[in-house]
């Protein structure tokens, strides 16, 4: 993103509308940053033109205000499932009282790599034991 770009990029009222033509509101991050904060966690997003743009949120899973995670290896499928050529790295990090910690990294082209391409039916359901097994505790 550029420098203008990414100032806008926390204002609900500002969207590319490359998702969805005509609409003129983008809540994804505003959401995430509301989310976090009300949570007791944080949120930093960093960008360089032509390389890529970092979205971290941090949350106090203590908290009370902290929603639950829900199932995180569909909404990463989900995620890595997504058409177009950006690269995609999530970086998972989770320290939780009572829990063992947790700590992985995985790139949507090391993926489409190994499964040799994310799509097809049997890419897709490895592609799910292979997040939920990163998901597991020990």
């Amino acid at each position: 993103m550029s420098p203008v770009q990414l100032a806008r990029a926390t204002d609900p009222f500002v969207t590319d509308g490359v998702k969805h033509p005509g609409r003129r509101v983008g809540l994804g991050l505003p959401f995430l940053i509301q989310t976090a904060e009300q949570s007791g966690g944080g949120w930093d997003i960093s960008s360089r033109e032509g390389e890529g743009t970092v979205v971290t949120a941090r949350f106090d899973t203590a908290n009370l205000d902290t929603p639950p995670e829900g199932n995180v290896p569909s909404m990463l499928r989900s995620l890595f499932m997504s058409e177009g050529p950006a690269e995609i790295t999530v970086r998972r990090y989770r320290k939780a009282e009572g829990r063992p910690p947790l700590e992985y990294e995985v790139s949507k082209s090391g993926l489409d790599e190994a499964l040799g391409g994310i799509g097809d039916t049997e890419s897709l359901v490895l592609l799910g034991r292979y997040l939920r097994s990163l998901e597991e505790d020990e």
